[in-house]
């Protein structure tokens, strides 16, 4: 169950979110040498290839969730990186010196529409890349426009407040280490064992300010899991959010902050595992550019949390009754699914439950964007645009014999959950781990020893 109180507190938090974002006074020929000097750094030779590769065949505008609900050029996704063919061609291309009288230079106008191009109507969910037939990273070119943005200052004012916050204080929306333990000791009072700040463990758990203020369930649901398995597992007071804005904003220099906060952790206790929560950009901000940011291979796995209650039902080592007989259908949240390979472990446990699945003609690799991902949720003036990412879902459960939706991610619960609230839609928004956890053999006294 949901938090409602806190709910409406966070949806007020982020009705004002924007207001709380530093004031960035900058000339505009800084904000565009700040962005073009971005746009040439990264400038290797894959992006050279995807941007000289598009043929514009219009595949990528039948693909994106925001495209298709609009008659809007702007939006269809290979447009969004014409501000980086422009430098390309006229700075660095093999041609430039042909390309450059006739490819008009950027300005600061073009920077401020790209704003909006790219973070309010794109959630890097790849699925443009998918059918793209010159198989151009469309995601990655508008990841390289949001770092361009943010060196200008221009990143969107929500997304900059949530990040300058986790840049100063290693927080999200004020959720502390304070509010973790109090988190921790209302699941305790459930008569479930929950570890925070063991010196030493092989696991080491990561939670989210969601879980933390709005779905406390979910993280009595995550402990009562690695409880079941029998894990060594811990969370840790000083590294312990998996949310990462500074992926999410552009900002590379808070994205290592927040990765290093959680790796040293990891070393520290010895983790031979970290298991990312409910959150569909930590899997990849961790996971895939961990290392990266870290500077060298990473001495641990990481799992999604969907991903490591797979593995345990296919071992045999999570007891599930296997009598929950109802139809459901599992959305595959984008950076888990599509960016990250996690289809089948979350569908295994499901039917490992007794459950019946109902997978839409989209599914798995072509599945929808909820629409809010990659830090969307959180732009107030992109609510209808998710509204309508939230239609094309909301149709493919109606058009089937799914009885609730499953998830396992949080920003998408939660733009299911505003679009079911604002369209009165009656349809129950499922949290895997949740759902786990309420069939597990012996539930609800199954505990870990101490």
């Amino acid at each position: 169950m949901m938090n409602r109180e806190m709910y409406a507190q966070f949806g007020n938090a982020i009705a004002h979110l924007a207001e709380q974002a530093p004031k960035i006074e900058m000339p505009d020929a800084e904000r565009v040498k700040r962005a073009k000097t971005v746009m040439l750094e990264k400038m290797d030779r894959n992006l050279a290839v995807d941007l000289e590769s598009c043929v514009r065949c219009g595949y990528c505008a039948d693909a994106c969730q925001f495209s298709v609900q609009n008659d809007d050029p702007d939006l269809i996704p290979t447009h969004k990186l014409d501000l980086l063919r422009r430098v390309w061609r006229r700075e660095v291309a093999p041609l430039s010196w042909l390309w450059k009288p006739f490819t008009r230079d950027v300005n600061v106008d073009d920077l401020r529409e790209w704003q909006e191009l790219c973070f309010d109507s794109c959630t890097e969910c790849g699925r443009c890349s998918m059918v793209c037939p010159m198989g151009i990273n469309i995601a990655r070119g508008v990841n390289v426009m949001r770092e361009a943005l943010a060196a200008a200052g221009l990143a969107p004012d929500e997304l900059r407040a949530v990040q300058s916050e986790q840049d100063a204080r290693g927080t999200v929306f004020g959720a502390d280490a304070s509010h973790l333990a109090q988190a921790v000791e209302v699941v305790r009072g459930r008569g479930v064992t929950v570890h925070l700040d063991k010196p030493k463990a092989k696991v080491l758990m990561l939670t989210t300010v969601l879980d933390i203020l709005l779905f406390q369930d979910a993280l009595e649901a995550t402990a009562r899991v690695l409880n079941a398995a029998g894990l060594d597992w811990t969370l840790r007071s000083n590294g312990y959010e998996a949310a990462n804005f500074g992926l999410l904003s552009g900002v590379e220099e808070t994205q290592k902050k927040a990765s290093e906060a959680v790796i040293r952790q990891a070393i520290e206790i010895g983790a031979e595992m970290v298991i990312v929560p409910e959150c569909g950009h930590a899997y990849p901000a961790l996971r895939w550019e961990g290392a990266e940011v870290h500077g060298g291979p990473l001495p641990f796995r990481v799992l999604a949390i969907s991903e490591l209650i797979g593995e345990l039902v296919e071992q045999g080592k999570l007891p599930l009754r296997g009598d929950a007989h109802q139809t459901l259908m599992f959305h595959d949240a984008c950076k888990l699914g599509r960016h990250g390979g996690v289809f089948e472990q979350p569908r295994l446990a499901l039917r490992a439950t007794g459950a019946e699945l109902c997978e839409p003609r989209d599914t798995e690799e072509m599945n929808w964007c909820c629409g809010g991902g990659a830090g969307g949720f959180l732009i107030n003036r992109a609510a209808p645009l998710r509204a309508q990412a939230f239609a094309i879902k909301r149709a493919q459960v109606d058009n089937s014999d799914a009885q609730a939706i499953v998830t396992s991610c949080g920003s998408c619960r939660l733009n299911f959950l505003a679009g079911a609230e604002q369209t009165e839609w009656d349809k129950p928004v499922l949290s895997l781990v949740e759902l786990i956890a309420q069939n597990l053999v012996d539930h609800p006294s199954q505990q870990s020893p101490s």
